[in-house]
């Protein structure tokens, strides 16, 4: 039933409240480079191995990837865990060409539909996020950003572009009940924090124009962490907030116990969760938390702290009355609820490895890979400009973004693609599938954990 804001809760057409529940499907419709195990950004990886199979063959191995990906047992593995909403990630690229700016792709929704109506079927809410938008709208790999530049505050025309999009995409859904809503920015990363205000303002009446009913979950400026940015609270809206807890990241250290010389323990994940939530608190609107969750790391003893850390968030968003979504659902290892297995593993894990070793993924990297070799431009950086600080981490993830995540990332690209050439069809498709649920491992502690939470 369709949902809609009710001073601090969700409620449905009958006035019962709803605390959306699930997870998000990162590394579907948009890729990430640690949840698939390939280097760089989606769009470059594309392109690379696009140019290793030809076109014919590269849409026969993506089209199988999306379908494997996410079918109706991976919707009936999240009913029986008791999740009520999923989070789908979408690169704006399914939608909208590069070369045909404004021309919204019609063929480009089957997946997305065809998720929806089986999550619906199983009484499970879809909440749309636009994750990469034209120019990216923040510094990093996940909005498909080859470059450390946000240029999608800086030129009208992608603005124009993404009104544009949403207006096609809320047209297309505006009577379906089972979506929950729409997050039009995932993790706006505006440098000025001058332009997001209007364009959140334009956006928001545009929507409204075509889908009066729906509701809006928005994020905050700065990855959904400054909602100063906010001149209004729109009726009928959501701000979201993400909560990713210090001791959680790959460069963790131990819980409770110290992270980089911050100490982390259940009471400081409370006070960063009620930071982190003061203008949802001060507006009287509802709590969601859109992103959150640890990072496994395969060592049965780190990772049992992980699971205490998701536990202790899960206990304080319930004290809250606090919707969430995990992330995320399904990967090659570093957080999923299952793990893609069988040939792609295969293939690709001497790849993957090596990536590990270098620190190649933002997500993955505990900033210590290749420590003797970048030390040098480290203490190069902090020796001759003391003073830089740039947005949004400062000095040292900088340098770690553009040295790691961009130039050895892509400088990794051909080596990926290449582990594609030779492959006849059958060993395509079969690398595909190895991303469907009947060939994935399940990672259980984490699965019972949620089921506990969600149907206890």
């Amino acid at each position: 039933m369709a949902l809609r804001v009710s001073g601090t809760r969700l409620v449905d057409d009958t006035g019962s409240p709803v605390r959306l529940r699930g997870v998000g499907l990162g590394g579907w419709l948009n890729m990430e480079n640690f949840i698939t195990g390939y280097p760089a950004n989606e769009s470059g990886m594309r392109s690379a191995v696009r140019e290793v199979l030809g076109e014919e063959r590269y849409e026969l191995f993506f089209e199988r990837f999306l379908e494997s990906f996410f079918s109706e047992a991976d919707a009936d593995l999240l009913r029986e865990v008791g999740a009520n909403c999923v989070r789908i990630p979408v690169n704006y690229r399914h939608l909208e060409s590069d070369d045909r700016p404004m021309e919204v792709v019609e063929h480009g929704f089957r997946h997305l539909d065809r998720v929806i109506r089986a999550l619906g079927e199983r009484g499970i809410y879809s909440v749309i996020d636009l994750h990469a938008l034209p120019g990216a709208q923040n510094q990093h790999w996940h909005s498909d950003n080859p470059t450390h530049v946000a240029s999608f505050w800086q030129h009208r025309h992608f603005q124009d572009r993404v009104v544009n999009l949403w207006e096609a995409v809320a047209d297309r859904y505006k009577d379906d009940p089972w979506v929950a809503g729409y997050n039009p920015v995932n993790e706006p990363g505006d440098v000025s924090g001058r332009v997001i205000g209007p364009f959140y303002d334009r956006l928001v009446k545009a929507l409204r124009a075509v889908d009066p009913g729906h509701v809006l979950f928005l994020d905050g400026n700065t990855y959904s962490t400054d909602f100063s940015i906010f001149r209004e609270v729109y009726e009928n809206t959501v701000f979201v907030c993400h909560d990713y807890a210090l001791a959680g990241f790959a460069h963790g250290g131990p819980y409770p116990g110290y992270t980089r010389g911050e100490w982390c323990d259940r009471g400081e994940l409370e006070q960063a969760f009620e930071r982190r939530t003061r203008f949802q608190r001060e507006t009287g609107t509802p709590i969601w938390v859109g992103e959150f969750g640890p990072v496994y790391t395969g060592d049965p003893s780190v990772d049992e702290q992980r699971y205490q850390i998701l536990r202790d968030q899960l206990e304080i968003y319930d004290a809250h009355g606090a919707g969430w979504s995990l992330w995320t659902y399904k990967d090659v290892g570093l957080q999923g609820l299952v793990c893609a297995g069988g040939p792609y593993m295969r293939r690709f894990g001497s790849f993957m490895a090596k990536k590990k070793r270098l620190g190649a993924d933002r997500w993955g990297s505990t900033m210590e890979e290749s420590g003797d070799d970048l030390a040098p431009l480290h203490r190069l950086v902090e020796t001759e400009f003391p003073t830089w600080d740039p947005y949004p981490w400062g000095s040292r993830y900088q340098t770690d973004d553009l040295v790691r995540h961009i130039l050895v990332a892509q400088a990794l690209l051909p080596e990926y693609a290449e582990l594609f050439r030779g492959l006849d069809d059958g060993e395509l498709l079969a690398l595909a599938d190895s991303f469907a649920l009947e060939g994935c491992s399940r990672r259980e502690p984490l699965i019972r954990l949620l089921t506990d939470n969600l149907t206890g």
